[in-house]
């Protein structure tokens, strides 16, 4: 049976299914979807999700929370790794007014899907990779994977209202996530951590 590894971008996924009007599938059981995601002759080795800490909005003073809520649940998974990258705070200027603002820029997360995609692949922990993103800096990675493992597999597997032609063109196969995917793979609305403490689905995301 053939093995599979899943990368998640964390952020790529989230703001698809906001784009598309999918928030109340935000509430994700990463482990489930990738498992939802296979075929039948594979089976799941692990699930590594990249994502960094927001700092907190004071537009939606809840948006810190919520994130804080999911990760903490999605820690309790079988076979989930996290890997964190962080916001760098930088200046943007209204085209318009000329006003300056500071906005927080997410980094690292290409990096370490590139850095932990080559290791597994270095370890031969998995025959296919299906790496969830539409992230084109990932074009590198998944070419340096199939020119130094020719045998194994690197499938992309779009968020919605999300593409790269660029992934599309080195891949070997790619795919978008429909609705039913996510759908199917909700975690209980409430989650008691090995401490005891309940997380509970944010009502937003209902």
């Amino acid at each position: 049976m053939q093995r599979v590894a899943v990368y998640i971008d964390g952020f790529n996924l989230t703001y698809g299914l906001i784009d598309k009007g999918w928030q109340r599938y935000e509430w994700l059981d990463v482990r489930q979807l990738s498992q939802n995601l296979l075929r039948s002759d594979q089976r799941l080795v692990l699930a590594r999700y990249f994502t960094a800490r927001m700092h907190p909005n004071p537009n939606d003073p809840g948006k810190s929370r919520r994130q804080d809520s999911f990760l903490d649940a999605i820690a309790t998974l079988p076979d989930v790794y996290i890997h964190y990258g962080y916001h760098m705070k930088k200046k943007a200027s209204c085209a318009k007014c000329g006003a300056t603002t500071w906005k927080y820029e997410e980094k690292m997360t290409d990096v370490n899907i590139a850095a932990e995609l080559l290791g597994d692949a270095q370890d031969n922990a998995f025959d296919t990779a299906i790496i969830v993103s539409a992230d084109s800096d990932l074009v590198c990675p998944v070419n340096a994977v199939l020119n130094r493992y020719p045998s194994k597999r690197m499938i992309i597997a779009f968020p919605p209202k999300r593409a790269s032609k660029h992934l599309k063109e080195v891949a070997t196969g790619y795919f978008t996530i429909g609705r039913k995917k996510f759908e199917d793979s909700q975690l209980p609305n409430q989650i008691t951590k090995p401490d005891g403490y309940v997380l509970t689905r944010p009502p937003s995301w209902k």
